[in-house]
């Protein structure tokens, strides 16, 4: 495990966060300063392209508007607390937002990709009882900038011949349950003005909400859905996923079915594996079942054990059989190798282990 170091101090809250403004709000102010529209595109490459958040390094910008827009506004305005490098390569960031509360950030990097894992909310509502994201509950929403902030911290990690190639929404929260700033983010995320993203290479992660998954499939960008399943029958979904209890499985996977109708991308499957809870061969048997006759990828992921809760890394065996009856099955199936299990990876260790440390 690595430290690395820390970012500048917080900035005061006299300056709006240039990353919660749209394109709009943004083309007004401009037009409020005398300038073209052009300059919006302009700043925001500065911004996205060339990693550049101090507005007086913006060479090509007049030097009034310079002086303007780092009178009014901050592009980081959220501080970066603590940070932790693997061995293989992961980097994961706690960021204290501005607003309040602290959210996980995470980079990846395997072979040609640089991969990102960001988060949606302070906490999470839904209750995963072996995520320590939802332990304590869920503070509030992230917004459009406190996202994209997120994003624009991970990528100065990257060096300037490296770029960012996937994104997903798959850190703290529920992305569905904040749709709206999500969606808001990942906007600017695509765009060639901002990160350059392709929506094919952005992923959305969620447990299951139905109309959220439809209100998705009607925005009209086809990003990847994953549906975090856990479980192949409700009796112990239930127990895993609390929420489950007002959903269920059919639910669920009659809106995934219904977003793959709408945006023609295949389908992923997430599945925590515990040990000795949801690992046997049954478990297994029961999964194809449901996956079968679906155009889906099932993506297993060994549990990353979290320090004060009961569940555990299930034994290269009990692995090895699961794969086995899945394959067997002709399921479309992969293990994901466990990456930044020395620093805390999983949603949510490193905020509790260091709010552990301080009390």
């Amino acid at each position: 495990m690595t430290n690395l170091p820390l970012a500048e101090n917080p900035v005061s809250f006299a300056r709006q966060h240039l990353l919660d403004w749209t394109d709009l709000q943004f083309a007004d102010w401009l037009r409020q300063q005398g300038e073209r529209p052009f300059r919006g595109k302009q700043i925001w490459r500065w911004i996205y392209q060339r990693r550049e958040s101090n507005f007086a390094n913006m060479s090509d910008l007049p030097a009034k508007l310079r002086a303007a827009l780092a009178d009014h506004f901050v592009v980081f305005q959220d501080t970066v607390v603590h940070a932790e490098q693997s061995p293989d390569g992961t980097e994961k960031l706690l960021i204290r937002l501005a607003s309040g509360g602290e959210v996980e950030c995470v980079l990846l990097r395997d072979g040609d990709r640089r991969s990102i894992c960001v988060s949606s909310q302070v906490g999470c509502a839904m209750g995963c009882v072996f995520c320590a994201s939802g332990l304590d509950g869920v503070d509030r929403n992230l917004t459009r900038g406190e996202i994209l902030e997120q994003m624009l911290r991970l990528q100065t990690r990257l060096p300037g011949n490296e770029r960012l190639s996937h994104i997903v929404m798959m850190g703290m929260g529920e992305p569905l349950a904040n749709l709206t700033n999500v969606l808001a983010a990942l906007e600017m995320a695509r765009t060639p003005e901002g990160l350059g993203i392709s929506p094919r290479r952005i992923t959305i992660s969620t447990v299951g909400l139905p109309a959220a998954i439809d209100r998705l499939g009607n925005h009209g960008v086809a990003y990847n859905l994953a549906v975090s399943l856990h479980a192949p029958n409700d009796e112990l979904r239930n127990q895993l996923v609390p929420v489950n209890q007002k959903i269920g499985l059919t639910a669920v996977l009659e809106a995934a079915d219904r977003y793959f109708q709408s945006s023609g991308r295949r389908l992923t499957f997430e599945y925590v594996l515990l040990g000795g809870i949801n690992d046997s061969r049954h478990c297994a048997a029961q999964l194809t079942k449901l996956l079968r006759q679906r155009s889906a990828l099932l993506n297993v992921i060994p549990y990353n054990a979290v320090a004060g809760l009961p569940y555990r890394t299930p034994s290269p065996q009990r692995i090895a059989e699961f794969r086995q009856t899945l394959l067997q099955a002709g399921i479309n199936v992969m293990f994901r190798q466990r990456k930044g299990s020395e620093i805390n990876a999983a949603c949510g260790q490193l905020r509790r282990n260091r709010q552990a440390i301080a009390k």
